[in-house]
């Protein structure tokens, strides 16, 4: 069986690994360097299990149509990848617009129609996130019942192990028509096949219902981790111990200790999109708690800002602003690393980045530690300096989201609300 999988993402790359175990893979993408990765067995992709899978893929590069034989060849040329494809999988990116205030579905849509033009037969499952009712519109747009959708539940950088050990596969479609079941139930015998985990849970349902589920499973992930910061925001301002609060909150068994350890606030690739995506679905009906979950990260990244100039040794905002402005040089924020997450590469809409913005509004100047970021660079107009110890020694105070053993010997100067040294 050939399967063709449109873009080499987080969510793309890892199915590919995942599926050349046991079918012929030709996945696609737009941007050479990403083809010639893969093809060379090199992940861009900080996932160490993906890593490890891709080194030991077959290359099939020798088989330009289908093969019968398992493995991967990666290639910008679309008619080679979907041409006598069985599958495509669409794992094209659907960012949030800020403008328009809805994903932006428009790589999804130019990935649909290339398939319809150079395969008759072929299932389209798509797998990026997309708004509720898309799979419903972009089937009557170009008037094809061969589109059904399947969302994925993938954890940053640990995107192959969750392929491989899934917590559950669920498939939407037209419950109608006997035709798109056969593709669903297809594709999940496909992930079975190559998953380690046995008796995973499968859903079949509604296109609308799968989609929903996508969005409110990330919401919910987004409340808790909101929740457990607005906890953290409230023993800090009153001088609590707030690892003692939630230590006995989280030992309720209806909690758990997961997600719960306060935060700058959610970010990365998908919480905060899915989350604002959800709210806008919501237009028209009666709800107060996703608008306060979009809305709370925005709070949290101002109480940061707020507790750094105290720490610093301002009372008031308007302290900082008048001693910002007279004596700008003498006092540098340093932000130590931009990413959301460790052994992570990824700083899309990292939280951390609210506090900057809160703290640049009041004069404050910044000094960032990132090494995914070339030394010397701007990012957003503020310095990068990758030389660590110059780095601790010109910031009077070192913000972290997560903690850095390499923070010990100035840890007199970092502010974090990172109390377990997890993510």
């Amino acid at each position: 069986m050939k399967v063709a999988v449109a873009g080499m993402g987080y969510v793309g790359m890892s199915l590919s690994v995942l599926l050349a175990q046991k079918y012929d893979v030709y996945a696609v993408d737009i941007i050479q360097e990403r083809v010639d990765s893969v093809n060379n067995r090199i992940s861009l992709i900080k996932d160490i299990e993906l890593c490890d899978y891709l080194k030991n893929v077959i290359d099939v590069s020798d088989y330009k149509v289908r093969s019968g034989k398992a493995g991967l060849f990666a290639t910008t040329d679309m008619k080679l990848a979907y041409q006598d494809a069985d599958v495509v999988i669409v794992a094209a990116p659907t960012n949030y617009d800020i403008v328009k205030q809805y994903f932006d579905t428009s790589a999804v849509e130019s990935v649909v129609e290339s398939v319809l033009k150079y395969n008759n037969n072929s299932s389209i499952v798509i797998k990026s996130t997309i708004p509720i009712g898309f799979t419903s519109s972009i089937s009557k747009k170009f008037n094809t019942g061969r589109i059904i959708f399947s969302p994925e539940f993938l954890r940053e950088s640990k995107a192959l192990y969750d392929n491989l050990n899934p917590s559950r596969i669920i498939v939407g479609v037209n419950e109608s028509c006997d035709k798109q079941l056969g593709y669903a139930k297809e594709f999940v015998e496909m992930l079975q096949n190559c998953a380690i985990k046995q008796n995973i849970p499968k859903l079949i349902m509604g296109t609308h219902e799968a989609e929903a589920i996508k969005l409110f499973a990330n919401t919910y992930l987004a409340m808790r981790v909101a929740f457990f910061n607005e906890l953290d925001t409230f023993a800090e301002f009153n001088n609590y111990n707030s690892k003692q609060i939630l230590e006995g909150v989280c030992l309720d068994p209806r909690i758990g200790d997961h997600y719960n350890n306060p935060s700058f606030g959610y970010g990365g690739y998908c919480l905060p999109k899915d989350s604002k995506q959800l709210l806008i679905n919501f237009d028209g009906i009666p709800e107060t708690l996703i608008d306060a979950i979009v809305s709370s990260n925005d709070v949290r990244t101002k109480f940061i800002a707020d507790q750094v100039l105290k720490k610093i040794g301002f009372d008031s905002q308007q302290d900082a602003e008048d001693y910002f402005k007279n004596n700008n040089s003498n006092c540098i924020v340093g932000i130590y690393r931009l990413i959301m997450k460790s052994n992570s590469d990824n700083f899309r809409h990292s939280a951390i980045q609210g506090v900057i913005r809160n703290l640049k509004s009041n004069g404050a100047k910044i000094l960032i530690y990132e090494p995914t970021l070339k030394d010397g660079d701007e990012f957003y107009g503020d310095p990068v300096n990758n030389n660590l110890e110059d780095f601790k020694k010109k910031c009077n105070v070192i913000l972290t989201n997560r903690y850095d053993c390499l923070l010990d010997d100035v840890k007199d100067k970092v502010y974090t609300r990172d109390i377990y040294n997890r993510d």
